[in-house]
């Protein structure tokens, strides 16, 4: 291995804009919420405002439409479901339903031997499936995927509680605290885990080394 210092998970991964972004939309609907007095429908126009002008800035800004449309369907669609209900909590639904569908898609993955971490940094650094030709490097993506594993399921729980508990102010902060704060610690210790688990000799994430078929685990 050369005496370069390996690339950080973090700057591969990036996405720091995406993560504030998403917790916008929620702050503005507990503010809207709270201001209108406790108003489900002031709550959603409100949230659906924000996402608005947030993704017209960032499209004015050089980002791309489509993302200013996924990101507008979301909120939209968490708004619809409050309203149908006429619950307050119920804007958090939607986020928690994704989150317990990101826990049990992250963890078959590994179960299948086709970690999502390795499926997302191979796909950014253009080796799309070849990384897994790398033994050890695939068992280094498998046990770094387990702490994004851990990060859905600590959403899991916290929007759950409160969720269940009403408690609408405390889900707009969760929703923030657990945004970026937790996606940063979670790049943060997978990054750890993942170069703890490859020898100081190896090559790192871009340099696999080259193996036969023979050494890649069946699913």
């Amino acid at each position: 291995m050369s005496g370069e210092p390996r690339e950080s998970l973090a700057q591969i991964l990036g996405g720091r804009r995406g993560a504030l972004d998403a917790s916008v939309p929620p702050a503005g609907f507990v503010v809207g919420w709270l201001v209108a007095g406790q108003s489900v429908a002031w709550g959603a126009g409100a949230a659906i405002a924000v996402a608005l002008a947030l993704g017209v800035y960032r499209v004015v800004r050089g980002g791309k439409i489509r993302a200013l449309v996924v990101s507008l369907a979301a909120v939209v669609a968490a708004a619809l479901i409050a309203l149908h209900t006429g619950r307050a909590q119920d804007f958090f639904l939607l986020q928690l339903m994704s989150n317990v569908a990101s826990a049990l898609l992250w963890a078959a993955s590994i179960v299948v031997r086709w970690p999502l971490l390795g499926v997302v940094v191979g796909l950014l650094l253009g080796q799309k499936a070849r990384w897994r030709r790398d033994a050890v490097l695939l068992k280094a993506y498998s046990l770094a995927s387990w702490v994004w594993v851990l990060q859905y399921v600590l959403r899991v729980v916290v929007y759950g509680l409160l969720w269940w508990a009403g408690q609408v102010v405390a889900l707009g902060v969760a929703r923030t605290v657990l945004s970026w704060p937790l996606v940063a610690l979670t790049v943060a210790v997978s990054g750890w885990v993942l170069y703890r688990a490859l020898p100081p000799e190896h090559p790192g994430l871009r340099l696999t080394p080259e193996t036969s078929s023979d050494d890649v685990p069946r699913a």
